[in-house]
């Protein structure tokens, strides 16, 4: 449980001390203080994250710190919200993310996510996929992402419903207790024989807030397997990509430096080459989680796949033609 130390419950909080609970460890602190600020506005606890404002013993940390048993986190006095609801989402979207489910227990959901949806809201955005199944399944108090794809990128992502899950999970994804793959469409004939790229990352922020990441020694290791699945002569290649660590942007890097971008990447990839695909009618970036294969703590596997859309079925169709 969380120990809320000092609490204030006037429309504007006092200073908060609350301390971290073991069963809260690795939690990421944009997370818990989302969790535990019932009321407040994600941009608001996103903006005190970005200006330093939230302490955890005493000292400032990044929106991505993952929080310690024993950690003791200040958070400053915040205006509440006039009520503790959640602005409803659009109906049709709840109904298509409902409808996207591959697979759900009552621990845990994997989702086939639509390419432009973003898995969690910030950055300007009110919502994402977390804050939708929040309000699909109101009975899960501790509904939490497992881990993320960006906006663009369509496919398998993994939703916990319960907090032993989301531990279970994490420690697989930190181990080889799973297995990810992902389909992509890059530019030109990637040959055979570059089967993995090995390349270091490095992610910066630039001023507006966008994330960007470069090959750079001073990065963090970063290693990703590649299998060619189909080629459409020097033009294009549909390549299978394994990223073994789980760096951001990763594929969408290791691709470019590869020489083959990705179609539809406004950050790493080549107008000329996504501009032909938008041609044919693919205006979206290639990349999809396709196929996903995870150990559950009872021991036994399971395994899905996530079919493409058919924006992106069509416009390989043609390709192919």
């Amino acid at each position: 449980m969380i120990a809320s130390m000092t609490t204030d419950n006037s429309p504007t909080s006092g200073v908060q001390l609350l301390e971290v609970a073991p069963e809260l460890a690795g939690q990421r602190i944009d997370n818990f203080l989302r969790t535990q600020l019932k009321g407040v506005p994600k941009t608001l606890i996103y903006r005190i994250l970005r200006k330093g404002e939230v302490r955890v013993n005493k000292g400032r940390i990044k929106p991505e710190y993952k929080l310690q048993a024993g950690d003791i986190v200040r958070v400053p006095p915040l205006r509440l919200a006039e009520r503790d609801e959640p602005e409803p989402l659009a109906q049709g979207l709840l109904e298509r993310l409902e409808a996207a489910i591959v697979f759900e227990d009552k621990a845990l959901i994997v989702l086939n996510k639509p390419a432009g949806i973003a898995v969690h809201g910030g950055s300007g955005l009110n919502y994402g996929v977390i804050e939708a199944f929040r309000q699909l399944r109101p009975d899960c108090k501790d509904i939490e992402l497992v881990h993320r794809i960006d906006r663009d990128t369509s496919g398998l992502l993994m939703i916990a419903k319960k907090r032993s899950m989301l531990r279970h999970l994490h420690e697989a994804l930190r181990g080889d207790g799973v297995d990810k793959r992902y389909m992509a469409l890059v530019r030109g004939n990637w040959p055979t024989s570059k089967k993995r790229i090995s390349a270091p990352l490095l992610k910066s922020n630039l001023r507006s807030g966008e994330r960007m990441v470069e090959v750079n020694p001073e990065g963090k290791e970063a290693l990703t397997e590649f299998r060619v699945l189909r080629r459409f002569g020097e033009f294009a290649t549909l390549i299978e990509a394994s990223p073994i660590t789980g760096r951001t942007h990763q594929i969408r890097v290791h691709a470019m430096h590869a020489g083959h971008s990705i179609a539809g990447d406004s950050k790493y990839g080549d107008d000329d080459f996504s501009r032909e695909m938008r041609d044919l009618g693919g205006k979206r970036l290639f990349l999809h989680a396709y196929a996903l294969k995870i150990t559950l703590p009872d021991g036994q596997v399971l395994q899905v796949e996530a079919p493409v859309d058919e924006m992106w079925a069509r416009t390989l169709e043609r390709l192919g033609a």
